[in-house]
């Protein structure tokens, strides 16, 4: 054994010496330790840790994380040139082991390799679920999911029950998503049942956040060192017998009845299935439902959670916010879908609250396809790229007192989300944008708007709000630590 760790140490150096001669072309940045290089550089919150790294190193620097060179950059000027100007070189992912160990990974939206297979899916989605007329025909579900949202936080004020934004938001989603592929809810209203399915998600959700070393070190993924891989197979194992479930009671009722349409997005890949010219099938189609559960539920139910807590630490934009409200809507209906362009100040809100809390904070990981130059340093092929969205956002050279919750700033502002503008870039940009924004930018509106029209909110007895916890759990999302309890009156 003794030997083997030797061996191992002596291959390390090595390969940590030839890198090390061939290095002088890559952006500058820290030194690099052998074996771990700069992994103890990153600590327990990687966006603030790379954030201070950048202002020594520059807004385009290389850390080498165990055995992995890793670009990051931090403004947005950088951020265009590699989102914008060489997104085809940038097309690709690097996959984490926890991404790796689902059945067929290759059939995903997120991660899979920019080829015709993910183009194909793209399209699918960007043209069958996503469309504004698609969207709009679907709204009354939407409404439907967040008048349960509403009814179920009424009980809980009457009860004088603190609410937890985090988790009654994140079941609206669930519930949201659930509906719109498969025509049923996944959580009964009283958000008591499926507590299953919920906790695979959010079992799949944690482990992805977790440090793991078989994606620093690839020689030591086939050890599964913490065990990592092993847990989450058995939560995609879950979901997918889930899926399987649903989708063999759906093809039941389409060989009963060959006419027999919901018109939901189950519908959609089953006759994608069945085309001889499409490359879906059953099997492959699983990673791409399990995609829209797992990204659309947690970061819509993250943003509108850090959205409550910054308006709980500001009283008076809360206030405001509620105006705006009451002066467009009143108190006679609930909030529609087609009022948010009538509620500047509220849009301006959840922009504020992505610029300042971005869902994926280093957005998804890049992989060179190729040898590319960046300001005048070369990229080596199959490089890791990190856009560190949370620094931009922060960047004192793009915002104003870059550190303050301030929506005003969003006020007749041009500043859009959508990837036109690299100083706010939360959902990403180019072609790897993250497919899903128009259904969660509406979602995380809707949501909001109904939360502070129905009720006034406060925190629980002996929190003052200049003193709520802000802290973050680092992940791939960027979670509230803290989980955040308000009670409604």
């Amino acid at each position: 054994m003794d030997l083997y760790i030797f061996l191992w140490f002596c291959i390390s150096l090595f390969l940590f010496l030839r890198r090390s001669s061939a290095s002088h072309r890559l952006p500058p940045g820290p030194f690099n330790f052998p074996i771990l290089g700069s992994l103890h550089r990153l600590g327990s919150h990687p966006n603030q840790s790379l954030f201070e790294l950048a202002k020594t190193y520059g807004p385009l620097m290389t850390l080498r994380l165990g055995y992995i060179t890793t670009v990051i950059a931090s403004s947005a000027e950088i951020a265009k040139q590699i989102l914008q100007t060489h997104e085809e070189t940038f097309s690709d992912r690097t996959v984490p082991d926890v991404v790796a160990s689902q059945p067929n990974p290759e059939s995903t939206l997120a991660w899979a390799v920019g080829d015709g297979r993910w183009r194909n899916r793209r399209r699918l989605c960007n043209t069958q679920l996503f469309t504004v007329q698609r969207l709009n025909s679907l709204q009354h579900l939407r409404h439907q999911k967040v008048k349960q949202l509403i009814e179920h936080v009424n009980k809980q004020r009457i009860s004088g029950s603190q609410v937890n934004i985090g988790e009654v938001t994140f079941a609206t989603t669930l519930n949201l998503i659930s509906s719109t592929i498969f025509s049923t809810d996944i959580v009964d209203p009283e958000f008591s049942t499926a507590q299953e399915f919920k906790d695979l998600v959010w079992r799949i959700m944690e482990d992805s956040s977790k440090p793991n070393l078989s994606d620093y070190f690839p020689m030591l993924k086939r050890f599964d060192l913490q065990g990592i891989r092993k847990h989450i197979r058995q939560s995609y194992k879950g979901l997918h017998e889930i899926f399987d479930e649903m989708i063999d009671k759906r093809m039941e009722v389409r060989a009963s009845d060959p006419m027999a349409r919901t018109g939901d997005f189950l519908d959609l890949l089953l006759d994608q299935c069945e085309d001889n010219e499409s490359d879906f099938t059953r099997q492959n189609t699983k990673p791409l439902i399990l995609d829209l559960f797992i990204a659309g539920s947690d970061t819509s139910a993250i943003t509108t959670e850090w959205a409550m807590a910054e308006l709980l630490r500001k009283p008076e934009v809360l206030q405001k916010a509620k105006r705006e409200l009451m002066e467009v809507i009143g108190t006679e209906r609930a909030v529609r879908e087609s009022d948010i362009d009538e509620l500047p100040y509220l849009q301006a809100v959840v922009k504020e609250t992505m610029r300042l809390h971005p869902a994926a904070p280093l957005l998804l990981p890049y992989k060179a396809k190729n040898d590319v130059e960046i300001c005048g340093y070369a990229l080596p092929k199959n490089a890791q790229l990190l856009v560190n969205a949370w620094a931009i956002g922060r960047d004192p050279n793009y915002w104003t007192d870059p550190f303050s919750f301030c929506p005003e700033r969003f006020i007749d502002s041009g500043l859009d989300f959508r990837g036109r503008c690299f100083e706010y870039i939360p959902f990403g940009a180019g072609r790897r944008i993250c497919p899903g924004l128009p259904l969660a930018v509406r979602m995380v509106h809707l949501m909001l708007a109904s939360m502070i029209q129905c009720f006034d909110w406060k925190l629980p007895q002996g929190i003052n709000p200049r003193d709520l916890d802000m802290q973050e759990q680092f992940g791939m999302t960027l979670k509230k630590a803290i989980p955040l309890c308000a009670i409604p009156i």
